[in-house]
């Protein structure tokens, strides 16, 4: 045999090979006309309908819920509330008017369900979905963004071609779509997927930091047969997640593995609507699974249910002859026939001559694509959006990596013309506490906080509190991520509303994570397993601070037994009648009720652990033993929380008519105090 027949042969076997993984032609993807053909091609769009359709309907749930749709009055009701937009000139419309916004959602999100109007509903969910997602940044999270993509993507197809209102009136009752349609949405998930696995490859998940204590959830329950809750946290929850997401998008495109993967994969999102409060996400993903499989699914199990095949036009029965051909690719292949490659679709049913409108829809696509591909890596370019992780969560997949604990935030505002000092409470003018950890929120929240306190002096010019707007504020804000050390996330002495802030620029006002005490988060456990032992009401805090700065704390009256306890470095302790040096390895009882100074001494940083009982639970034990305390909702509340989705309905529908009455009746709208 020749060295050219030895290399058609191994040229042959990798394409039979492709072809059997993959059940797509390697040819497609040989020159960027081929593969403009291959996205071209026609290919029944009722899968992609059903997916429509199922999207509709669960982003009808989610406007009343995670889009603050059931809570509209405490949103945009009070002009005092702050909101956190990607860009500052983006602002809220009146309560009124955003009411109208939701609706025009609603019924966006109506059409979409329904395939009417397609384009039309498309353009009304898209405009105000993005317009409330990019208003408000601390809402933002990898599904709304998720959501977000998928209703842009749906509204450039053709989904509205089966189970649709509109199927009567298209243009000669297509029923197929170019493949490019399932191509997006299809590499959208596979994308939501593989950079969420990929993102757990990381030795903070695959040490099993982020998600502790998740093992002794019921649904985890089988594997606590064979396993403690510590391995079920690490084998289960953290490596087996991390495989799963990297993997179940390869196992789901290829025809070989979709049918073992696909238990998994719906199981996963079961699952996930148990363990976590995450809205409509796992229900989108579990319907997008179908988009996997054969496109004609639907009609044929439609054709199945009535029995007889449902008469065609003229132009459906080309079409599905079209089909036939165009979707051979995507049958599975015959086993049967030593793998060999199908003879290539006849002139007659080939796609149609590629042209500069198609090669340009084709870029487009590709750039789309490379475009996502780059987004969850591109934070060395938008450094003023890192802190403790990079960038805005969302966009970056990196779903559940971190989870936070955070103990104390303090708000300090000086009056620089009287040097009085004032303590608001954190969260007055806002109910997320994202800004607590992201600079750029920080910032806007200062702002914000000036502008309540000018606008306050503006219509009581006799305030006493506050003597003039010339102001500084202060955050002092004590967090925990993934287990270690409580910490500052904001230098305390900088002044937040004078402090520098740019999205290309590193801020230098926000601290890092104390990463050099990341080996003692084993030791931080074992003494915590300790302490916990001790009695039910026993408890410990462990701080880390950086040198030179200052820990002002006040011990409640509610607590008992308080020791300071120094791990490493060196500290001053100072409370109104003493002062004393403590190095590592020393500790001090303290006495409840009374405030004191914690200042770091050494060159690095220190930490040190408070350990305590909490008097309080102690008192309350009575009344949790009696069961006026406890609460069962059972293994599967699902009737307590559809009955709650009808709640938020019905708050939702009456805040969308109070908004219709007032702007057409000016009847007053009804508006409930925050935190009722």
């Amino acid at each position: 045999m020749s060295e050219t027949d030895k290399k058609q042969q191994k040229i042959s076997t990798l394409e039979k090979r492709f072809k059997y993984i993959t059940s797509h032609d390697l040819n497609n993807f040989t020159s960027f006309d081929k593969f403009t053909q291959w996205l071209k091609r026609p290919v029944d769009g009722a899968a992609l309908g059903i997916f429509r359709a199922m999207f509709g309907a669960a982003m009808l749930i989610d406007i009343a819920e995670e889009r603050g749709g059931s809570q509209m009055d405490l949103n945009f009701g009070d002009e005092r509330t702050c909101h956190f937009p990607l860009f500052d000139f983006i602002q809220n419309f009146s309560l009124p008017v955003m009411g109208l916004v939701y609706l025009t959602m609603w019924l966006g999100a109506l059409g979409i369900a329904l395939g009417y109007n397609f384009r039309l509903s498309c353009l009304a969910f898209v405009v105000p979905y993005w317009y409330i997602m990019l208003l408000n940044k601390p809402a933002w999270n990898n599904h709304s963004y998720l959501f977000g993509l998928s209703s842009v993507l749906l509204m450039m197809t053709d989904a509205n071609r089966f189970w649709s209102f509109d199927y009567p009136y298209v243009k000669e009752n297509k029923t197929s779509v170019p493949y490019w349609n399932y191509f997006l949405i299809k590499f959208q998930f596979f994308i939501l997927y593989a950079y969420a696995g990929l993102k757990k490859f990381s030795p903070e998940w695959l040490a099993g930091y982020a998600m502790s204590n998740l093992g002794n959830h019921w649904v985890f329950a089988p594997f606590r047969t064979v396993l403690s809750v510590e391995m079920t946290d690490l084998l289960i929850i953290h490596w087996f997640t991390a495989i799963f997401d990297f993997s179940i998008p390869f196992l789901m495109t290829f025809h070989g593995t979709r049918k073992f993967a696909t238990p998994f994969m719906l199981s996963f999102h079961l699952m996930n609507t148990r363990l976590f409060s995450i809205g409509m996400f796992p229900w989108v993903c579990l319907a997008e699974v179908p988009l996997f499989f054969d496109v004609s699914w639907p009609r044929k199990i439609s054709e199945q249910i009535l029995g007889v095949k449902q008469k065609k036009t003229k132009s459906e029965i080309e079409d599905s002859q079209d089909l036939k051909c165009s979707n051979r690719e995507d049958e599975k292949p015959d086993l049967t026939k030593n793998l060999k490659v199908k003879p290539p679709l006849d002139s007659k049913n080939s796609p149609a001559v590629v042209t500069w409108n198609d090669k340009i829809r084709t870029a487009v696509i590709l750039m789309y694509c490379c475009i996502q591909l780059f987004l969850p890596f591109s934070h060395f370019i938008t450094k003023g959006y890192n802190n403790w992780t990079n960038g805005l969560y969302g966009y970056s997949w990196d779903m559940m990596v971190h989870s936070y604990d955070t103990i104390l935030t303090s708000v300090k505002v000086v009056d620089n013309k009287n040097g009085n000092i004032h303590y608001l409470e954190p969260f007055a003018f806002t109910h997320y506490d994202r800004w607590t950890k992201s600079a750029d929120m920080a910032k806007q929240y200062a702002k914000c906080i000036h502008r309540n306190i000018v606008r306050e002096i503006s219509k009581n010019p006799k305030n006493k509190l506050i003597s003039s707007s010339n102001i500084s504020i202060y955050f002092d804000i004590w967090c925990s991520m993934n287990g270690r050390f409580q910490q500052r996330t904001f230098n305390p002495n900088v002044d937040i509303l004078q402090a520098h802030w740019s999205p290309f620029e590193q801020t230098t006002w926000s601290l890092p994570l104390i990463n050099e005490l990341n080996h003692m988060r084993p030791k931080l456990k074992a003494i915590a397993d300790d302490v916990l032992s001790w009695s039910n009401y026993s408890d410990v805090v462990f701080v880390a601070d950086f040198p030179n700065l200052t820990l002002d704390n006040f011990l409640s009256a509610d607590l008992g037994n308080i020791t300071l306890t120094v791990i490493e470095g060196s500290v001053i302790y100072k409370n109104d009648s003493k002062e004393y040096i403590l190095s590592s390895g020393q500790s001090m009882s303290l006495t409840a009720g009374e405030a004191h100074q914690v200042t770091t001494t050494s060159k690095g940083p220190s930490c040190y652990q408070y350990t305590y009982v909490n008097t309080t639970m102690e008192r309350l034990k009575e009344t949790i033993d009696d069961g006026s305390l406890q609460k069962n909702d059972g293994l599967l509340p699902l009737w307590t929380e559809f009955l709650q989705r009808i709640s938020n309905y019905k708050i939702f529908v009456r805040h969308i008519l109070n908004s219709l009455m007032f702007i057409v009746y000016k009847v007053p709208m009804e508006i409930h105090a925050r935190g009722n």
